[in-house]
């Protein structure tokens, strides 16, 4: 009677290795998607900031500038452009949005869902007070900026822009062309530099 048990043995074995394989080569797939997502990630963070700081000499990003009164003001950013300094306040709000000048609170209609937030106007204007209060001859003014996610359909209200217009309003040609920033309005965004400080609040906010 022949003796199968060797080639039993050897047949287990060969599973053995085909199944370590197998594992080994599912577990680089999940590595390299990881890895793949990852850096689209990043490559999407990279095109974002180009976008928002594209039409910067300078930038600064999540900082607490000083109120004068012994606190603080979160900023999304602070350029330093062409024109002056440009305080930047994101909003990452998915829907349609309906917004005026003049209405306390503006209103979200998005799937199924329907909610107000404040104007953020409001604490723009207060944003760009803190900053003029730390200069002088540095001229100040302030986007609220919104995520392709969301869409004016009766219009932008003032000083609303959506993100992918924000490259056109402060353009990088202007920049190129400025040069470099007059000498008064470096001395003073040096000193707006000197005193923010970072801000803890990073992640994109919520309709507030």
């Amino acid at each position: 009677m022949i003796d199968l048990r060797p080639v039993r043995d050897t047949l287990l074995a060969l599973d053995k290795r085909a199944a370590g394989s197998i594992a080994v080569a599912l577990g680089l797939i999940a590595l390299l998607l990881l890895v793949w997502r990852w850096y689209r990630r990043r490559r999407a963070a990279a095109a974002l900031l180009a976008n928002i700081t594209g039409g910067a000499f300078e930038y600064l990003r999540d900082v607490l500038v000083p109120d004068g009164q012994g606190g603080s003001l979160h900023v999304d950013f602070l350029l330093l452009t062409a024109r002056g300094c440009v305080v930047i306040d994101m909003r990452n709000i998915a829907g349609n949005i309906f917004g005026g000048d003049q209405m306390t609170e503006w209103t979200v209609m998005h799937r199924e869902q329907r909610y107000t937030f404040a104007n953020p106007q409001t604490s723009l204007y207060d944003r760009i007070a803190v900053v003029r209060a730390q200069v002088a001859e540095l001229p100040v003014e302030g986007r609220v900026v919104f995520a392709p996610r969301g869409r004016f359909p009766k219009g932008l209200p003032r000083h609303t822009l959506m993100l992918d217009s924000l490259a056109a309003e402060f353009p990088a040609a202007e920049r190129a062309q400025a040069g470099s920033p007059p000498d008064t309005w470096r001395a003073e965004w040096t000193r707006l530099v000197a005193a923010c400080r970072p801000s803890s609040l990073v992640a994109p906010k919520a309709a507030i």
